[in-house]
């Protein structure tokens, strides 16, 4: 399978997907960490795709996304950003909002 294929994949088979350094439960760095964890703090079922483990989605992803750094977070397919603003979106409650209207679906 084409690896665009394989990240469309993905992102077809789970509502939020974090595609970041490490594991939800074990992230190798601090941006992936804070994402994860706001996420982990509204509630998200969120899958985590480690990049570390994966060289052809993290060479390829951020020419797919058009966002150069990890983490990536998205929702139903679309991204929504990297660390900043998910971090943004957690602090201002619209991320919580996020993940709700996902999970319903």
């Amino acid at each position: 399978m084409d690896i665009i294929e394989r990240i469309k994949s993905i992102l077809g088979s789970h509502p939020i997907v974090l595609f970041m350094k490490g594991t939800p439960q074990f992230p190798m760095c601090g941006f992936s960490s804070r994402a994860s964890q706001a996420l982990k703090v509204v509630g998200a079922d969120f899958h985590g795709v480690n990049v570390l483990e994966d060289p052809e989605i993290r060479a390829s992803l951020p020419h797919y996304s058009n966002w150069p750094t990890f983490p990536q977070l998205f929702i139903h397919g679309e991204l929504i950003g990297g660390c900043d603003i998910v971090l943004e979106l957690y602090e201002s409650g619209e991320l919580a909002r996020l993940v709700q209207d996902a999970q319903k679906n």
